[in-house]
């Protein structure tokens, strides 16, 4: 890169894992600095995470990586609730809060995540949105040590990074949990890489399985290994007697379904290739052991199948435990709402499953959208939520409802269903039957998933409180019920000004040292484009292979939110077997239609704008 753009100071409200030390740039001279812009509800930004983790590790005395927490959802402004998800995500890296996005736009990061390399002396030499970027940033890492210690200006060293004390809690984090046939709940302890059974009174430990060290070894349940597990789903007998096992894991940054016996407590892995997804979406059905997941948060035993919450890719799967075969079940991979058949309909984030009592609806938390949709008949439905960047916590018709970030989802016999409304801290209830929702319960830490006894009772997965909570008898009862009419909040970021009529977008990318784009099976590249409200484009919606598109704004609309997906792939250049990478990013954009803007707009997939 030719650009020499000095970086801006880092500054925030504070800063995580550093021993309370502030950081400025001065500090970090000599060291090789990537800025990671995230924001801890984002499934691409974990994703992410997980992708730095061996950079890291090989580039320990050179390399400093920075989170910079830019939030999107309200709850995530707060300090307490950053550092329960720098510990519960395994961040071991300095982390600064950015809580009103100062750095955010400091930067000009336009998309979760957004990564930019400082070089030792102090200059942004490289910017990259999404995820993907891990063989490039190692091809780029090295040329940068190779120029500075030519130039005398690399220092190698221990970096700045200081581990918080280790906590002492019978549960970490725990995600999900599952009634067992004998009373007892299993649950995944996600941030201590295992699965615990609990007694009927969600507290007394019964055994682990899992050895709590994070991996992806089958085997004797004090030997397995996962990876921040999430969602539990019981087979029914017949198929379980089939199947092998009893029960599906899924294993979440493994990228994997894992299958327990649940009398041995072994675990064997059952689908997935422990690769993460990025292909294109088919409608077949696979091997699966041999296909690529991505991020699975939930499970359900519905329609005859294991029904995946793919969160990573902002669809449902399924997996067949007898056939052993795999497949897309909806979704596109577009991240926003939008109702239909299931082929066509777009989601964000799945990240709860629940099945009705009589089989005919599977219930969905999409978290991103703060939404409850629903699938039945082969279509999928939204009952509550406005989209990507409206939340709040707001009771009434189902229409002006507002939940924030549910990850969890409970059906109840009566047909409605609970929520887990993870960032209000709040149990929720929604009524098909009257239309409405409704507050059961508040004041909780981060729940996340729910689970119905026998008995009518209901125990919450409270997962920043690290247990299983009753809720108080009488609670799922009409009077047990209140109705808040809370704040309403809308993702402000700052809009991009654009003009009526002809807009010239533009994705930057250019491939990483060593590579090429890779035109072995088909356009290197794709583009997809709408907008919210719709009627905000007149001309350019649609998907296409170029990274350049023209669109048309409507000037009658004064604003709104351009949705773009890209996605490069790339393979090494001038080596006999290269290996091929897949760069891909979902934006959403705010715009304000004004005259006199400029006619182009860029968004970096990976480069420096010119």
């Amino acid at each position: 890169m030719s650009a020499r753009v000095r970086a801006p100071e880092l500054r925030g409200r504070g800063w995580l894992n550093t021993g309370g030390r502030d950081l400025k740039l001065a500090d970090l001279r000599g060291k090789i600095v990537l800025a990671d812009f995230w924001t801890f509800c984002c499934i691409n930004c974990l994703h992410v995470l997980d992708e730095l983790r061996p950079l890291e590790e090989k580039y320990g005395d050179v390399l400093v990586v920075i989170g910079v927490h830019s939030p999107k959802f309200e709850h995530e402004k707060d300090a307490d609730a950053l550092a329960a998800a720098v510990e519960r995500y395994g961040v071991h890296h300095p982390v600064l809060d950015d809580p009103e996005l100062d750095m955010w736009q400091q930067y000009a990061a336009r998309a979760w995540p957004t990564l930019s390399v400082i070089d030792p002396e102090g200059y942004v030499v490289a910017t990259m949105a999404g995820e993907g970027h891990a063989e490039g940033l190692a091809r780029l890492i090295d040329e940068l040590i190779a120029t500075h210690e030519a130039k005398g200006t690399l220092h190698r060293g221990s970096g700045p990074y200081v581990p918080p004390p280790a906590p002492e809690t019978a549960l970490r984090f725990p995600g999900k949990a599952v009634l067992l046939p004998d009373g007892n709940l299993l649950v995944s302890d996600s941030a201590r890489h295992s699965l615990v059974e609990v007694g009927p009174d969600g507290e007394t430990p019964i055994r682990r399985i899992g050895s709590g060290d994070r991996g992806r070894a089958d085997g004797p349940a004090g030997a397995a290994t996962f990876s921040e597990p999430q969602g539990l789903c019981l087979l029914p007998t017949h198929v379980a007697e089939v199947a092998g096992y009893d029960l599906v894991v899924a294993d979440t940054v493994n990228h994997l379904l894992r299958g327990v016996r649940l009398e041995t407590g072994e675990v064997v892995t059952v689908a997935g290739s422990g690769r993460q997804w990025r292909a294109e979406v088919d409608d077949h059905a696979h091997d699966a052991i041999a296909v690529d997941l991505s991020s699975p948060w939930d499970l359900a035993w519905y329609d005859d199948k294991v029904i995946i919450a793919m969160a990573g890719i902002h669809q449902l799967w399924w997996f067949d435990p007898i056939k052993r075969t795999a497949g897309m079940y909806a979704g596109t991979t577009v991240e926003a709402l939008r109702d239909g058949p299931l082929d066509e309909a777009w989601m964000a984030q799945p990240s709860g499953l629940s099945v009705s009592a009589d089989g005919a609806r599977l219930w969905v938390a999409d978290s991103e959208s703060s939404a409850i949709r629903y699938v039945e008949n082969g279509v999928l439905g939204t009952a509550v939520g406005q989209g990507l960047f409206d939340f709040g916590h707001v009771d009434g018709p189902a229409e002006s409802a507002l939940l924030q970030h549910p990850l969890g989802v409970c059906a109840l016999p009566d047909g409605s269903v609970l929520i887990a409304d993870t960032y209000n801290g709040a149990v929720r209830r929604f009524d098909p039957a009257s239309n409405q929702v409704s507050t059961v319960a508040d004041g909780l830490a981060e729940p996340s998933d729910l689970v119905l006894t026998p008995a009518g009772e209901v125990l919450v997965v409270e997962s920043a409180a690290h247990r299983l909570t009753r809720l108080a008898p009488g609670a799922l009862s009409a009077a047990g019920a209140s109705t808040v009419d809370g704040p309403r909040h809308r993702t402000e970021r700052k809009p991009t000004d654009v003009p009526a009529g002809e807009v010239t977008l533009d994705i930057v990318f250019t491939p990483a040292p060593g590579q090429k784009l890779d035109e072995t099976y088909g356009p290197s590249t794709r583009l997809v484009v709408s907008a919210s409200p719709p009627e905000l484009l007149v001309e350019g919606a649609g998907t296409g292979t170029e990274l350049s598109r023209r669109l048309v704004l409507n000037g009658d609309v004064t604003g709104g939110v351009l949705q773009v997906t890209a996605q490069a792939a790339t393979c090494d250049a001038d080596v006999e077997h290269a290996a091929c990478h897949l760069t891909r990013q979902d934006w959403g954009v705010p715009v304000r239609v004004v005259d006199g803007a400029a006619t182009r707009l860029p968004l970096v997939l990976r480069g420096l704008d010119a």
